[in-house]
């Protein structure tokens, strides 16, 4: 039994390292991601616009696989803001269109999107475009209002989208 444990590690061991060939263009895939640097810009771009409109809320923004790279919890915000700001940017970045799309979807009666995993269908989360791709998400959550969350989150990726 250890002599086939040792072959089997052995052999598997050569098939991870030894190459099957180089890899062709088509076989990957690059892409363009939001930097810290960047997310950075979103969230001053986009709390500047809430301290102009005087509006808390909680301010996410994730890069393009939906990971969290800023956050900002302005005062006087609910407790539950943050993590609903990070939900509409994962699902604004996941599929590839502001919340506010999902929110007036289930609203006419689909009521079948709620039963997704991880999804945030309400209006404040938005793509943030660089160059024609989508590099990241932003999401707002606990302004004065529903529109203000969103108005909050595309004033926030102008920002970068000025950039381009």
């Amino acid at each position: 039994m250890k002599t086939f444990l040792c072959t089997f590690a052995l052999v598997a061991l050569t098939t991870l390292t030894v190459p099957h060939g180089a890899l062709a263009a088509d076989d990957i895939a690059l892409t363009q991601n939001l930097t810290l640097t960047g997310a950075r810009k979103v969230l001053a771009a986009a709390e500047a616009y809430a301290d102009r409109v005087g509006a808390g809320g909680a301010i996410a923004v994730v890069d393009n696989g939906g990971h969290l790279v800023a956050l900002v919890r302005r005062d006087g915000t609910f407790l539950g803001s943050p993590e609903i700001s990070i939900g509409k940017a994962r699902t604004a970045v996941e599929f590839k269109k502001p919340t506010r799309d999902f929110e007036e979807i289930i609203a006419k009666g689909r009521f079948a999107m709620t039963a997704l995993p991880d999804f945030t269908p309400l209006q404040g989360g938005v793509p943030i475009y660089h160059e024609g791709h989508i590099v990241g998400a932003i999401g707002v959550s606990g302004a004065k209002s529903a529109a203000q969350d969103e108005e909050i989150a595309l004033a926030g990726a102008a920002a970068l989208a000025a950039d381009s």
